[in-house]
């Protein structure tokens, strides 16, 4: 955007649209910078404890794990039904290990699909679909079967826990069915919020020992990355005046992706300046208000409360969710 009339002004209103905070393009760029050293460093640490050589970097490390066989199935129909099964024993799983952390719960339930044939080698790697509002339909997690390296065993309690349960479903369908709301609000898609609280999931699930494996945290870890890699090239490309080639060799060089897939992510961000920054963003805002809440709190703070006050309000702008948070900490301390 920085090469078009008034493109830096632009790109600074994008930014607010998208992650509904007053995030500079710069602070952005940083705050990725910073999060893609610590997560990298991170999975360097799980990567040396597996066995893998990590004297090269990153990037050869993560390729050295990630082409380790026992974690792909059987390319057939056996070995793809196989994986909507798995998908299905990790769903029940998650969902019976989180009275620690939700009073609230969905009333619709939940299911595992194979994104119909016809359409699966242009769809995403997988997305969630909500309930019907009348409740006759429950919501959907579709997986993308289409290519069997792109379901890494690895990756798959991540995938579960971003689409599904605690991540989109919760937030959907606890959405979807809130009383008292206009039916705006219930529907309402703020990016930020919305894909900020399924990252943010992703997380709450390893801190409850679902992720129980190194295999699991490096999953997770890999989606954490990704995300925080994209708040670099996009203020990269519209406002610290990237080329298209650097942030392609930036994203290559740190997320150990296919080159294939990292073009395709580049050109996105190119023609949709801004909103690759809503997801990361998100997360860190509301681990960011969570720490809040634990500091004023001490022993009044119970998770369980604060996420039904994230998700009770159904999906807001991130400065709305600081106000609400705020209160919910004022009337905590009071009572």
């Amino acid at each position: 955007l920085w090469r078009l009339p008034e493109g830096e002004a632009a790109y600074k209103l994008a930014l607010r649209l998208f992650t509904t905070t007053s995030y500079t393009p710069d602070e952005i760029h940083e705050l990725g910078l910073a999060e893609v050293d610590r997560i990298q460093a991170e999975m360097m640490e799980i990567f040396a404890a597996e066995g893998v050589d990590i004297s090269q970097g990153y990037t050869e490390a993560m390729d050295a794990y990630s082409s380790r066989p026992e974690f792909y199935y059987e390319d057939s129909d056996e070995g793809r039904q196989q994986i909507l099964d798995d998908y299905q024993s990790i769903l029940d799983e998650l969902d019976a290990g989180l009275d620690a952390a939700f009073n609230i719960r969905p009333k619709a339930g939940m299911e595992v699909k194979r994104i119909p044939a016809f359409r699966e080698k242009t769809a995403p790697g997988a997305y969630y679909q909500q309930p019907s509002l009348d409740g006759t339909r429950p919501g959907r997690f579709y997986a993308n079967l289409y290519d069997i390296k792109a379901t890494p065993k690895f990756g798959m309690r991540t995938l579960a826990v971003h689409e599904g349960v605690p991540g989109h479903h919760f937030q959907v369908a606890i959405g979807m069915e809130l009383e008292g709301m206009p039916i705006f609000r219930r529907f309402s898609l703020f990016t930020a919020y919305v894909e900020g609280w399924a990252l943010y999931a992703e997380r709450v699930a390893w801190e409850l020992g679902l992720m129980p494996t190194n295999a699991d945290n490096i999953g997770r870890l890999t989606a954490e990355l990704f995300r925080a890699v994209r708040l670099v090239v996009d203020t990269g490309i519209h406002h610290r005046r990237w080329t298209r080639e650097e942030a392609i060799e930036y994203m290559l060089a740190n997320t150990g992706m296919a080159e294939s897939d990292v073009v395709s992510e580049i050109e996105r961000y190119i023609v949709w300046p801004g909103q690759a920054t809503a997801y990361k963003v998100g997360m860190l805002k509301i681990l960011e208000l969570r720490q809040r809440a634990m500091d004023e709190l001490g022993d009044k703070f119970d998770l369980r409360d604060f996420h039904d006050i994230v998700l009770k309000n159904g999906a807001v702008p991130l400065d709305i969710l600081d106000r609400i948070v705020n209160e919910y900490i004022s009337s905590t301390r009071s009572s």
